[in-house]
């Protein structure tokens, strides 16, 4: 199980009130004939293609949607093991690319430690651009 953003929750339940039977095993994404979703006919039931050329990104895919989602995840500090949760990953692989493509967490941790050693902010003082203490390699 995972949260959901209050942010999509208004959409969810538009989705869920227009298209979702009302039975409790009711899918939520179903396919043309009632069934699960299949990888195979996801842009004929969803009309992909059309809508990401309406948008003007056509070359959008789904699964970007997925990474964006993993890239936010990441950069709010989670831990390994709570982004494999949250991604149904049981492989730290998966989760390691996300967690090395933010590494401005770095920043955060490394200002956190010297306002604990040193009693403020040295990152207050510094240029933004100017990321506070040193990053080294860990292994």
């Amino acid at each position: 199980m995972v949260g959901i953003p209050q942010a999509i929750l208004p959409a969810l339940r538009e989705h869920l009130q227009v298209y979702v039977k009302p039975e409790a095993d009711a899918l939520v994404f179903a396919g043309l004939k009632g069934g699960p979703m299949r990888r195979s006919g996801f842009n004929k039931v969803s009309a992909w293609m059309e809508v990401v050329r309406a948008i003007g990104a056509s070359d959008l895919h789904l699964h970007d949607l997925r990474r964006t989602g993993n890239m936010i995840a990441a950069e709010s500090g989670a831990g390994l093991k709570d982004l494999m949760a949250r991604m149904g990953h049981d492989n730290v692989r998966a989760a390691m690319i996300y967690q090395h493509a933010v590494r401005g967490a770095d920043k955060v941790i490394t200002a956190a430690i010297d306002k604990h050693l040193i009693g403020h902010d040295p990152a207050r003082e510094d240029d933004e651009d100017d990321p506070p203490g040193a990053l080294v390699p860990t292994g």
